[in-house]
């Protein structure tokens, strides 16, 4: 098979393996020639696809047997924003991202959510490959992404993709673990000439934010045979602040207090202080028959991001003891000879005689002296992604089609937090740390094979394996060490996100090996019915089968109806069944040191903690597509259960019992720990909603398109245990997100140059649990509406400029009533953001 025949069968698509009526092996890379697409949409078996603002066609697959979407690179282009994460949601009406400003590594790699599930529910694929899950655990989620372990998309340049492939339905039958909520195909360009070269500006109206940006696509002949493609993106993006002063802040300030920062916490979108991202793909005929690809990508960022402030009169094992009534004052001599004064704390002001004597006592120790106004910490990290597949395809002598592919894939996440201190060396400690990193690397293989059109039947198989590595690298000595204060009650670690110790550190893996079946027939010229089995085998906890059923009935030439039935799962994580991790955590009005532990530690186990199982799901859905001259719908139900889901757990109080078995198994510093977490499966939800897609270009209003894409999903939580979730937990994870989301866009071609695009966004009511407070700050915020505009021109063929805003009117999320507790104005957890308008300006050569 050659990169010409692959063409025709459109291999770059979600397989037959997804019931996507495509006619190829997974993976492939070869180009769509203009008439190959044509011929493929006149087949039987490829639907008509096209982009969402194109005139010609509508947005979605029309004849699939479960809703598809055809996301096209254009309709990237036509945002402010350059992350992808950002881009899927405004295209995406089930796809939910939001603001990490102070979640740890949440921070990092932002956690995003399709259709109301977890991040690590959502399949994510890479010309057709299972893409590496990123090293990032998200501890601090918002509750709904609370501890998944998901890839990380903001990795892959819009400049690099030919489209994106949404399908929006589970397929753990065809691809295995995590495609419960769907699955995400991103198709690489695969051009052999030619190319484009972006440069990109823009900050939010506020005059902060500024984010400049370039990125190239370059497509280059590899022989006569084959292509080379390459796509590079550099960005920065400065911070920004919607904050306002902290009311224990302010008290200080008007105690006297004139080392206080101001604001002394800030909430924002983090600085990012590089991020470079390089992709390439390749392809080459070997022959009449067979196909040689590779693609693959590098990349990395640097993202640093605020903390919480930390009090100079009351924050515990740094300036304050139990009573948070005196402050915390070491004795420098080992013996204890050094008769330090207690200094007591009234009306926000320490007694400044005992404050003197200790500071002018070389015996004597305050970290009053190292921030006198107290500090905030700054949490960031280093980000590195890498992957590399390869394989062949082809087509034998009796027209069996193949393809054997091998993958790498690395995500390496090196912490680093500044600002701050380990108390327990007191004078000695250093500010800035190291805490150390976590490394997620798969690696895998597989074998697919098809057979189309024998009899009206078409048919898939193949063989997969699969090996997950997680490992943790301990952090500079001084970001764990025990010092010489510990003993006086000062914490121990870089406060904030306390360095892995050595015995913390290690390397965990598992093996998986997986055979999948698929069956297509034409019961009639009109009635399409599908089929898939999967047997999958993991080392760590035995095995799993899944089908799933799909078939779709054309009533007419213009209206169908069509409907799927599957089970799913999804596999715990090699990260989550043993990742240590201690986090800084707002708790009952204060901060506390939360120490997330593998569910088998001993003090995990008891607390109630027993080995992870798989989640598993039932998966219905059924619609229709109506077809009407130019307006084009699909409609689409969806309901999903999902069963022993997996979770942290509630926070886990530790007694002094508990403190008591740490030590004695040699965890030294669980007198930091205020609570434990741990994973677990204790809880089920059901979650269902409606997906509608619909376009309509009017002949009457030449050159426009309108297109309108709207969800609703709701879910419940049917059982849980309240003994690790807790009924605030369930209100999140129940209202967290918004129930209906949508957009509607315009897109118009003004003459041959000119053309401009409207969209409005519609957010449904969203609850936030401010600050993770047990439901003790709730916010509900009301819907909302915004809207996004941009006006291009073309100079001409090479030479295009285009300027925009996003979040034209500058619309803001209800005020937080809670603002003074911790500084933030709004609610963080905003589906839509809480930094207000951001406009742009794009310049683009085309060659």
């Amino acid at each position: 098979m050659t990169i010409q025949d692959t063409k025709k069968f459109g291999l770059s698509s979600l397989s037959l393996a997804v019931s996507l009526a495509l006619t190829g092996v997974m993976g492939a890379s070869a180009a769509w020639a203009e008439e190959a697409q044509e011929e493929a949409q006149a087949s039987d078996n490829i639907e008509k696809i096209a982009v969402v603002g194109s005139r010609a066609a509508p947005r979605s697959v029309g004849e699939s047997p479960v809703p598809v979407d055809i996301i096209g690179n254009e309709e990237f282009t036509k945002n402010g924003t350059t992350d992808m994460n950002d881009l899927l949601g405004k295209v995406v009406p089930s796809y939910n991202v939001n603001a990490q400003p102070i979640s740890d590594a949440a921070t990092l790699v932002r956690p995003a959510n399709m259709r109301g599930l977890a991040p690590d529910h959502t399949l994510i694929l890479l010309n057709g490959k299972r893409r590496h899950r990123a090293a990032v655990i998200s501890f601090l989620g918002g509750g709904v992404s609370n501890g998944a372990q998901g890839p990380d998309i903001s990795v892959i340049p819009a400049v690099a993709l030919k489209q994106v492939e949404v399908l929006r339905d589970g397929a753990a039958a065809q691809y295995g673990s995590d495609a419960i909520a769907g699955v995400i195909n991103f198709q690489l360009k695969d051009n052999a000439e030619g190319g484009t070269i972006e440069a990109r500006y823009g900050e939010f109206y506020e005059g902060d934010g500024g984010s400049p940006m370039i990125a190239a696509n370059v497509g280059m002949p590899l022989t006569d045979n084959g292509f080379f493609n390459v796509s590079a993106e550099h960005k920065t993006a400065d911070a920004t602040s919607r904050s306002v002063q902290r009311d224990d802040a302010a008290d200080l300030i008007a105690a006297g207090n004139t080392a206080v920062a101001n604001p002394a916490q800030i909430w924002g979108a983090p600085e990012t202080k590089e991020d470079f991202k390089f992709f390439f793909n390749a392809g080459l005929d070997l022959n009449a028959n067979q196909t040689a690809y590779m693609f693959g990508n590098w990349a990395r960022r640097d993202v640093e991001g605020g903390f919480y402030f930390r009090n100079p009169n009351n924050r515990g094992g740094v300036y304050s003891g139990d009573d948070g009534e005196t402050l915390l004052v070491g004795d420098l001599t080992g013996d204890m000879s050094g008769n330090c004064p207690v200094i007591t704390i009234t009306n926000n002001v320490p007694d400044p005689v005992a404050l003197a004597q200790v500071k002018n006592d070389p015996n004597c120790f305050v970290f009053n002296e190292m921030f006198p106004g107290g500090f905030t910490p700054r949490f960031g990290g280093v980000i590195e992604d890498t992957s590399l597949s390869a394989g062949v395809k082809g087509t034998t002598a009796s027209n069996l089609n193949y393809d054997f592919g091998v993958s790498y894939g690395k995500s390496d996440a090196d912490f680093y937090i500044k600002n701050t201190v380990n108390a327990s060396l007191g004078p000695d400690s250093p500010t800035n740390f190291n805490p150390g990193r976590y490394v997620q690397m798969e690696r895998g293989a597989s074998l697919d094979f098809s057979y189309f059109e024998v009899d009206e039947w078409s048919f898939a198989a193949g063989l997969e394996y699969r090996r997950e590595t997680f490992e943790i690298y301990n952090g500079d000595p001084a970001s764990f060490e025990l010092g010489p204060l510990y003993t006086q009650g000062f914490g121990i670690g870089s406060n904030g996100f306390p360095g892995f110790k050595p015995q913390d550190s290690g390397s965990w893996s598992r093996n998986n090996y997986a055979a999948y079946f698929d069956a297509e027939h034409d019961l009639t010229d009109n009635w399409l019915v599908t089929g898939a089995l999967r047997y999958e085998y993991y080392d760590d906890f035995g095995s799993t089968t899944n089908w799933k059923l799909s078939s779709i009935y054309n009533v007419t030439d213009d209206f169908s109806l069509r409907a799927a039935a599957s089970t799913g799962f999804r596999a715990p994580t090699v990260g989550q069944s043993n990742v240590r991790n201690v986090t800084t955590a707002f708790s009952g009005g204060q901060l506390e040191d939360q120490a997330t532990l593998p569910p088998t530690n001993p003090i995990s186990i008891q607390k109630g903690a027993t080995p992870l199982e798989p989640e598993t799901s039932v998966n219905l859905s059924f619609g229709a597509v109506l077809t009407v001259g130019e307006f084009f719908l699909t409609a689409d139900y969806f309901h999903i259960t999902l069963e022993d889901r997996i979770t942290q757990s509630s926070n886990q109080e530790l007694t002094q019992a508990d403190k008591d078995a740490l030590i004695a198994q040699g965890v030294l510093d669980a007198n930091s720990y205020s609570s434990v977490l741990y994973f677990t499966n204790d809880f089920d939800t059901t979650t269902q909603g409606v997906d509608l897609v619909a376009s309509y270009a009017p002949d009457w209003l030449d050159g426009a398109n309108f297109a309108l894409a709207y969800n609703w999903t709701e879910t419940t939580v049917d059982r849980f245990n309240p003994d690790n979730i807790s009924e605030a937990r369930v209100k999140v994870l129940e209202e967290a997100l918004p129930h209906h989301k949508g957009t509607l866009t315009w897109t118009q071609e003004l003459g041959a140059n000119l053309r401009s695009m409207v969209r409005m966004n519609y957010y449904g009511e969203f609850y936030e649990d401010h600050l993770d407070s047990e439901g003790d700050l709730p916010i509900h915020n009301g819907s909302t509406v915004t809207f996004d505009a941009e006006v291009g021109y073309d100079f001409n063929d090479n030479w295009s400029l285009a300027v925009g805003a996003q979040n034209l009117f500058d619309t803001y999320p209800d005020e937080n009533p809670w603002a003074g507790i911790a500084g933030a104005a709004y609610p963080v957890t905003s589906p839509y953001g809480f930094n207000g308008g951001y406009y742009y300006a794009r310049l683009n050569y085309n060659f």
